[in-house]
C-alpha cells in the first residue's frame, strides 16, 4: 500500500487514480499513522516551496518524511515534492526537508515555465526505469530546478538551456522533476516499477 501525502499541494488524485488503474494500492492521506504503517510513500504537489514547506510543518509531517525514509520505504518525491526534499530554494526563504544536499535554482534559459514535453538522458540506470531508454519524453511544468551537490545521485537529466538533475536516487529515496501521471506510457512504466518496488519490501 503506496500513501500519497495530502498537505494541500496539488495533483494528488491524478497520481493515486494512475496507480490505482496500474493495480497498485494507493490512498491519499495527511495522517501521519496512516503514513508509517505505509510500505511506500510519495510526496508530490505542485505550487510554491515556501508555502508548501509551512504547510507540511504546520500539519506536523516533516518527520514522518524523514522517519520513512530512514526507514528505507521506497519513496517518490514528484515534482515539488521532489524540491522540498533539499535544503534550501531561490523560490523562497525557508528551509527544505534538507535530506538532499543541494538547493534549488531558478530557470533562467529559455521560456519559463519549463512546460510540456521533454528528453530523459539516463545517467545512471535504477530500477525505476526499467523498460526506460535513453531519450524518453516526459511531460514538464516547473519554473524551478534541483541541483545535487553530490552529482552521483543524479538519475536523469534534462536539456533545457541548461542541462538540469530531472530525477535523482538515493538507496531508496526518488525524485523526479516531470509528472509520470502526464507523460503517458512512459510515465505509466515508471508508476508500475515504483509499485514493484514495495512488493521487494
Amino acid at each position: 500500500m503506496i500513501a500519497i501525502i495530502d498537505y494541500g499541494a496539488g495533483n494528488l488524485k491524478s497520481v493515486e487514480k494512475a496507480l490505482n488503474e496500474l493495480g497498485i494500492k494507493a490512498f491519499v492521506t495527511s495522517d501521519k499513522e496512516e503514513i508509517k504503517s505505509a510500505n511506500g510513500v510519495i510526496l508530490p504537489g505542485v505550487g510554491s516551496f515556501d508555502s508548501a514547506i509551512n504547510e507540511l510543518r504546520q500539519k506536523g509531517l516533516e518527520g514522518v518524511i524523514i522517519e520513512a525514509i530512514g526507514l528505507k520505504k521506497p519513496f517518490l518525491g514528484i515534482c515539488l515534492g521532489y524540491q522540498l526534499l533539499f535544503e534550501s530554494s531561490e523560490e523562497g526563504k525557508e528551509k527544505g526537508l534538507g535530506i538532499l544536499k543541494g538547493n534549488v535554482k531558478k530557470i533562467k534559459e529559455g521560456i519559463v515555465p519549463h512546460m510540456g514535453w521533454n528528453r530523459l538522458i539516463i545517467k545512471k540506470k535504477t530500477p525505476l526505469l526499467n523498460g526506460i531508454s535513453s531519450g524518453a519524453m516526459v511531460y514538464f511544468a516547473h519554473s524551478y530546478f534541483p541541483s545535487p551537490s553530490d552529482s552521483a545521485i543524479i538519475m536523469t537529466e534534462t536539456d533545457y538551456g541548461i542541462s538540469f538533475a530531472s530525477s535523482i536516487v538515493k538507496d531508496n529515496l526518488y525524485g523526479i522533476q516531470f509528472h509520470p501521471e502526464k507523460s503517458g506510457e512512459i510515465g505509466l512504466e515508471m508508476l508500475k516499477n515504483f509499485g514493484g518496488l514495495i512488493k521487494h519490501v
